[in-house]
């Protein structure tokens, strides 16, 4: 049985991979600070930050993945900067150095990263070798510095037998309640669903169900390493986005937010705009050219199959010949 170790799984995407790979009949393993009870999950106590007695589980595993972050949905003042940061880059050094120590390390670590990554561009989408580095009109500095100094800390842990993966991940969309697309679909009944800012942003996309096959392939694919930007292929702007969850959820109108109104409703909401403002325009140039077939490719397909009142139980599709071939 394949033995999968993830640290920060407690959350939205680790959630659902969580339930993805027992569903596949794999022996999942959680590292958390804080104990949830999980179904047919063994689950271990860890800081996030030191080596301790859950290093051992990661000996002779399949995969580790490193999903561990304090949420970027808040204010970005002095404190929640550094908890920002210091828990991913922390976490990524302690896992890090408990693969230095196994006897058998894990053949593959897959370790979160960001599609804000990537400078703000209007212009054609980044593909792994995008421009990176931050841009003083969207005010991401601070983002961006988040996104380098966590690859960083990934790039640096000493692990030569084990493959390293760097998830660098868009927007994902899913039914849970703390993803996305139910906060948009939420705005858009209540007549809220229009173009915000200037609308002209580029929004990078992927449907959670992707997501998981997505890993999954990666996991298979040894030839896969590096940076691999984890988005659908066609990314939109935000007004684009927003007409489509009107159409989506029968609404004609939808009042716009203009940027001014965006940064009171941010002091409000205690986030940034940074997280709405920035355009991010990426495109899975690995994925693709390693053979990876989404299964939503258009956004209004996406969010459709969400929008349906059991899409939060629909089976995530059968693995496919290809994929067979890619796990042997």
């Amino acid at each position: 049985m394949k033995s999968i170790v993830i640290a920060g799984g407690s959350g939205f995407l680790g959630r659902r991979l969580i339930s993805h790979w027992l569903n596949l009949g794999y022996e999942v393993t959680l590292l958390t600070r804080s104990p949830h009870g999980m179904p047919n999950v063994r689950e271990l106590i860890w800081d996030g930050r030191t080596v301790g007695a859950w290093a051992t589980a990661l000996n002779g595993s399949a995969v580790v993945i490193n999903l561990a972050g304090r949420s970027v949905n808040c204010r970005y003042h002095a404190r929640n900067r550094s908890l920002i940061l210091d828990s991913r880059v922390e976490s990524t050094r302690a896992i890090g150095n408990a693969i230095a120590r196994c006897q058998v390390p894990p053949p593959v670590w897959l370790n979160a990263s960001t599609a804000t990554i990537y400078r703000h561009t209007y212009g054609p989408p980044w593909n792994e070798e995008g421009l990176i580095g931050p841009d003083a009109a969207a005010k991401d500095a601070f983002s961006v510095h988040v996104a380098t100094a966590w690859e960083a800390a990934l790039n640096d842990s000493l692990t030569p037998s084990t493959r390293k993966v760097a998830l660098r991940t868009s927007m994902v969309l899913g039914c849970a309640k703390n993803s996305v697309f139910p906060m948009l679909r939420r705005l858009t009944r209540m007549g809220l669903g229009g173009r915000m800012g200037s609308g002209h942003q580029f929004v990078s996309w992927i449907h959670v169900s992707d997501f998981c096959r997505a890993v999954d392939w990666i996991i298979a694919d040894r030839a896969l390493s590096g940076p691999v930007n984890v988005a659908a292929p066609n990314p939109v702007t935000n007004a684009e986005l927003m007409a489509t969850m009107r159409a989506v959820c029968g609404m004609r109108f939808g009042l716009p937010a203009p940027a001014w109104l965006l940064e009171i409703g941010a002091v409000f909401l205690r986030t940034e705009t940074e997280l709405i403002i920035k355009s991010r325009r990426v495109i899975p140039a690995k994925l693709l050219a390693a053979g990876f077939a989404f299964n939503y490719t258009e956004l209004r397909q996406a969010l459709e199959n969400l929008n349906q009142p059991s899409s939060v139980k629909t089976p995530l599709k059968v693995i496919d010949s290809a994929e067979k071939a890619a796990r042997r």
